[in-house]
C-alpha cells in the first residue's frame, strides 16, 4: 500500500498526530492478539478433537456453576473430557485411575500458569517447587512426619479439639445450627502452630489468628476465581482491580502471621535452655528443620524459601483439614446410624473420658471406614493440574503433545460410577479391611512422588477430632440449610456448613 508508520508520523503534527499514531499501534496489537488467539486456538481444537466436551463459548469458556456439572461429565464422557476455562485457555480432565496414575507415575511440574496464582501468597514451597530443588525440600522436611514426631502430637491435638468442644458446650446448640467450618478451621490452625511450629499460645481465642483465618478463606476464593477470568490473565490488570486489591491485602495479612510465627521461634531458640533442648532431640519439628536446615551448598534456607515453606504448610496443615473433619461431621449428622456405630466403638476403646493416645488410633476400624467414605464423597482438594513435560499416550490410545495441562479431578475420581457404584451414597462398607479397588480409585491425599507431605498427620487429626466430638455430642443436620459443596483451591460449601449438636449426657 505504500502506507508505514514512518511515512504517517512525519505528516501528522501536534497532539492529533500523536493519538492517531496511537490508535494505530493499538489496532495492529489487537489483530495480532487476534490473529494469535485464533491460531491457537484452532490448533487446540485439532490436537485434542479425540477428547470430548460439551459445548462452549468460543471466549468464556465452560461457565462451571458447580461440582454436578463434573458429575455429568464424568457419567458422559469415560475416562477424561475437556474443560474450557476461556477461549485458548483449556485443560484436559481426568477421572480413570488408569490415566491418573499414568500422569502421577510422571514428573511433570505443576502447572505454571495456574499455580503461579498462588505464588505471591504462599510462595515457592513443595506445594509449587518443581525439578531438584522440589527433590531437595521434600528431602529435608519429611523426617518432619516420621512417626517419632507425630506421636506426641496426638496429645496437642487432642487438647486443642477440646478446646473447641468447650466452647460449643457454652453454645446452645441444639435449637439453633452452628456454622462448624470457622470454629474447627481456628481449632486446626491452633494444632498446627502448636505441632509444626512451636507456638505457645491458643490460636482458638487469638483475634490476629482469626484475621490469618479470614485472609485465607479470601485467598481461596479470589485465586479460583482469577483462575477463571480472561480478563484477570494480566497481572497489572489484575493488580489494578478490586480483586487485585484485596488479594494483595489478603496476602499482607497471611503474611504478619507466618512472619509473626517464624520471629516468636527465632526468639524461643535464642535462649540457651531452648536451644540445648532442640540440640537434643533426636528429630526436630517442621519450622526448627527449617531455621537449622544447611542445604547441599553448606548455606542456610533463605529467608525466601524459609517464609515460602511456613506460609504453604501454614495453608494446607489447616485448611485442607478443616474442610475435611466439617465435611465428616456432615456425613456423619446425615447419617445417624453409622454416627452411632462410631460413638460405639469409640467408647468401647476410651470409655468415657477424653484422653486419646496413638496407639488408639488403629484400634477405631470402623470410625475409620466412615472416615474414609466421607474423605471420598467430600475429598478436601477437588482437583491437582499438571503440565505435560513431554507427550503422553493413555492406556486407550489417545495422546496429548507436551505443554498440555491435565487436571486430575479428584472430585471426579471419587465420584465416578464405573469404581463406585452408586458414588453419591455413603457408604462405608467401601472401604471394609476385605474390600478391594484400584490403586488410583481413592486419593485424597493425591498420589506418586508428590503426595501430600502430612496425609499421616491429617489422618491422625482426623481420628482425634471425630473421637473426641462424638463422645460429647450428637452431630444433627439442618434440614433448613443443607451445604452445597463448591469448588476453591481447598472444597468448600456455599452456604456454609451447617449442624446442631446435641450435648451427651
Amino acid at each position: 500500500m505504500g502506507f508505514s508508520l514512518l511515512s504517517l508520523t512525519r505528516n501528522l503534527g501536534g497532539v492529533s498526530g500523536f493519538f492517531q499514531v496511537v490508535f494505530v499501534v493499538c489496532l495492529f496489537l489487537v489483530l495480532f492478539k487476534a490473529v494469535q488467539f485464533y491460531l491457537r486456538r484452532q490448533w487446540l481444537l485439532k490436537t485434542l478433537q479425540t477428547f470430548p466436551s460439551t459445548p462452549s463459548h468460543w471466549l468464556w469458556g465452560h461457565q462451571l456453576k458447580d461440582l454436578e456439572q463434573i458429575l455429568t461429565w464424568v457419567e458422559k464422557f469415560p475416562s477424561a473430557c475437556l474443560q474450557w476455562l476461556s477461549g485458548s485457555n483449556v485443560r484436559v480432565l481426568l477421572y480413570d485411575p488408569d490415566y491418573v496414575k499414568l500422569i502421577l507415575g510422571r514428573s511433570d511440574p505443576k502447572a505454571s500458569s495456574i499455580y503461579q496464582l498462588v505464588a505471591p501468597w504462599i510462595g515457592y514451597g513443595l506445594l509449587l517447587l518443581n525439578g531438584k530443588k522440589w527433590f531437595q525440600h521434600r528431602r529435608m522436611l519429611t523426617p518432619a512426619f516420621h512417626y517419632d514426631i507425630l506421636k506426641p502430637y496426638v496429645r496437642i491435638m487432642a487438647d486443642s479439639v477440646n478446646t473447641m468442644l468447650n466452647r460449643w458446650e457454652k453454645l446452645d446448640g441444639q435449637k439453633c445450627s452452628l456454622e462448624i467450618f470457622h470454629h474447627i478451621s481456628s481449632m486446626t490452625l491452633d494444632t498446627v502452630m502448636k505441632c509444626a511450629f512451636s507456638h505457645q499460645g491458643n490460636a482458638q481465642l487469638d483475634e490476629n489468628s482469626r484475621s490469618y483465618t479470614k485472609a485465607v478463606e479470601d485467598l481461596n476464593s479470589l485465586v479460583f476465581f482469577r483462575m477463571r477470568s480472561v480478563f484477570y490473565a494480566n497481572n497489572t490488570v489484575y493488580k489494578m482491580s478490586s480483586d487485585g486489591r484485596l488479594f494483595h491485602r489478603a496476602c499482607q495479612l497471611a503474611h504478619e502471621h507466618t512472619d509473626g510465627v517464624i520471629k516468636m521461634r527465632k526468639a524461643q531458640l535464642q535462649n540457651e535452655g531452648e536451644l540445648e533442648k532442640v540440640r537434643k532431640k533426636r528429630r526436630l519439628d517442621f519450622l526448627d528443620i527449617l531455621l537449622f536446615a544447611k542445604m547441599e551448598d553448606g548455606n542456610s534456607l533463605s529467608d525466601e524459601d524459609l517464609r515460602a515453606e511456613v506460609d504453604t504448610f501454614m495453608f494446607e496443615g489447616h485448611d485442607t483439614t478443616a474442610s475435611g473433619i466439617s465435611w465428616i461431621f456432615y456425613a456423619l449428622a446425615t447419617h445417624p446410624e453409622h454416627q452411632q456405630r462410631c460413638r460405639e466403638e469409640v467408647q468401647s476403646i476410651l470409655g468415657d473420658g477424653t484422653s486419646i493416645t496413638w496407639d488408639h488410633l488403629d484400634q477405631m476400624p470402623y470410625t475409620t471406614m466412615c472416615i474414609k467414605e466421607a474423605l471420598r464423597l467430600y475429598p478436601p482438594v477437588p482437583s491437582v493440574s499438571r503440565e505435560l513435560n513431554t507427550p503422553v499416550t493413555f492406556p486407550d490410545g489417545r495422546s496429548l503433545p507436551k505443554g498440555i495441562i491435565v487436571a486430575i479431578s479428584i472430585y471426579g475420581l471419587h465420584h465416578n460410577p464405573s469404581l463406585w457404584p452408586n458414588p453419591k451414597v455413603f457408604d462405608p462398607s467401601r472401604f471394609a479391611p476385605d474390600s478391594s479397588r484400584h490403586s488410583h480409585a481413592f486419593l485424597p491425599f493425591s498420589g506418586g512422588a508428590r503426595n501430600c507431605i502430612g496425609k499421616q498427620f491429617a489422618m491422625n487429626e482426623l481420628k482425634v477430632a471425630v473421637a473426641l466430638t462424638l463422645l460429647r455430642f450428637e452431630l444433627l443436620p439442618d434440614p433448613t440449610r443443607v451445604p452445597v459443596p463448591i469448588q476453591r483451591l481447598v472444597l468448600k460449601s456455599k452456604n456454609g456448613i451447617y449442624l446442631r449438636l446435641k450435648k451427651l449426657r
